[in-house]
């Protein structure tokens, strides 16, 4: 019984973390060629079009077979939500009302979306409300919050899951993670509040990048590969929020905000990220024909 407790599973965790991780700075590096190469209107229904194929992948995902497969009918739906019906709509609101950027030193260090982003700060704590007082779930973070606020009402306030669909529990997983460390990075990068170069900005990274280390081995751990896939999630956005703080700073260059110029790295990344994709549904599929 110890010996399975300490069995790590590697391979599928290293697997999982990458598929996810390069879907990070390839959606970056989407977002700004559709915006540099297209036109403004063609832009915008174009990113309406992907989050409404987003959705319906996850809808899909509701109704095929096997959990891998459910879970990245989730992931890749979720991808294409998060930017189409996020981000572009974002994106679409701040320019027709004229939102301005933040410059420094005559450069864009914040795009106007982005800025506008945490006035959205109250409908992420209406959903997260709601899953908090309404739903047991594997969520750690979760069930830390209804230990501490509930104690031994936790069992009377939270007593049963909602109903459970693996693809809208990825998508839903995906969505909340990605908004709120989208939050938290607008805070600390507002001079308001903390700014870019601040103490508890750095510390905010160094934070995250040891509690990825450590959800990473919990992953490690895990022998299924949907539920992998799913810690992969968690995993890879906390770890991508000390990347984010570095490239804010220019401690390295961020090759996916100008793709055009690195044109080779984004397609060795894309090739990557379609073969992890496939080897994992075909992982699935072979789950399910065994099964």
């Amino acid at each position: 019984m110890d010996t399975k407790a300490r069995e790590h599973y590697w391979w599928r965790t290293i697997a999982s973390f990458l598929l996810v991780l390069f879907a990070m700075p390839l959606g970056h590096a989407l977002m700004i060629l559709m915006e540099k190469f297209m036109s403004e209107g063609a832009m915008h229904v174009a990113g309406f079009t992907m989050g409404l194929a987003g959705l319906a992948m996850v809808v899909v995902g509701v109704f095929v077979k096997g959990d891998t497969r459910q879970t990245l009918w989730g992931l890749f739906g979720g991808l294409l939500f998060w930017t189409g019906w996020v981000e572009f709509l974002f994106l679409y609101y701040a320019r027709r009302y004229g939102v301005q950027p933040e410059i420094e030193n005559g450069v864009v260090v914040t795009k106007p979306e982005y800025l506008i982003m945490p006035a959205s700060f109250g409908l992420w704590m209406m959903v997260m409300t709601m899953y908090v007082f309404s739903t047991k779930n594997g969520c750690d973070l979760i069930t830390w919050i209804q230990k501490v606020c509930f104690r031994n009402k936790r069992k009377v306030v939270a007593a049963q899951p909602m109903t459970r669909h693996t693809s809208i529990v990825t998508f839903m997983e995906l969505n909340m993670i990605l908004w709120a460390m989208y939050l938290l990075l607008m805070f600390c990068y507002d001079k308001t509040f903390l700014g870019d170069h601040h103490p508890v900005t750095f510390l905010v990274g160094v934070g995250c990048l040891a509690g990825s280390i450590f959800m990473l081995r919990h992953q490690s751990r895990i022998a299924a590969w949907g539920a992998n896939i799913r810690m992969a999630i968690a995993t890879v956005i906390i770890f991508w929020t000390p990347v984010e703080i570095l490239g804010r700073i220019n401690f390295f260059q961020e090759f996916w905000i100008e793709p055009e110029k690195h044109a080779w790295q984004i397609l060795v990344i894309l090739m990557a990220f379609c073969l992890l994709g496939a080897y994992l549904w075909l992982k699935g599929k072979k789950r399910k024909r065994a099964a």
